[in-house]
């Protein structure tokens, strides 16, 4: 019963390990509340959706998620250097800026605290993909669309993938895929969000290899 224990102990350790060793091109997702899953557990995360999906069928790509409930821009980049230290990613996905936007902060910062998080990782020969950020238009139109216009540009002048907000056509499909207060993504949405993500952060890791 003990030798039988004892190999038990070693296959189980033998089969945790095949993901780590397969998995040799990994993205880190650098978040907020969108992506870090507000009101949910961590397995129910469009992060962790797509872990399990690719565990199947792409056991070379890793996914982790350093997203945070409330981040900012400012935190992002604050944390970045620690967290590139910490994963030593191949790829980045930067979906923040949404609680600069809700805070009306500075855009001229978020624009600054985007670009930094860009060079500081391209610096480090990791592969960037943004995420468009939208803020409601109740904000004022003005403001709503040189909040948008701001990815665009930084993107452009980057030269990283700007890829849509994954939000918007959860908003307009159902809203049964958006919590009672009218921002975070439900349970039920977080398998819609890794589908539609899914080919874009393919195609960065893709580029990353």
């Amino acid at each position: 019963m003990k030798n039988f224990l004892l190999k038990l102990s070693l296959v189980v350790v033998l089969l945790l390990s095949i993901r780590t060793v397969s998995a040799n091109v990994s993205l880190v997702v650098l978040g907020d509340s969108l992506s870090a899953g507000y009101g949910l557990s961590s397995q129910q995360t469009w992060v962790a959706e797509l872990d399990r999906r690719w565990q199947q069928t792409h056991p070379q790509y890793a996914i982790i998620n350093a997203s945070i409930s409330g981040e900012t821009t400012t935190g992002g980049l604050r944390r970045l250097e620690g967290v590139l230290e910490r994963h030593n990613p191949d790829a980045l996905f930067i979906e923040l800026g949404g609680n600069d936007g809700l805070r009306g902060f500075n855009l001229s910062t978020v624009r600054s605290n985007l670009e930094q998080m860009i060079d500081k990782a391209q610096a480090e020969g990791v592969k960037v993909a943004l995420s468009q950020v939208m803020v409601p238009p109740n904000y004022g139109q003005r403001f709503a669309e040189q909040f948008t216009s701001l990815y665009k540009e930084v993107a452009e002048q980057k030269n990283v993938p700007l890829i849509p907000f994954f939000m918007e056509p959860l908003i307009e499909e159902s809203t049964d895929y958006v919590q009672n207060d009218g921002i975070h993504p439900t349970a039920e949405a977080q398998p819609k969000i890794a589908d539609f993500l899914e080919p874009h952060l393919v195609d960065l890791l893709q580029r990353a290899q």
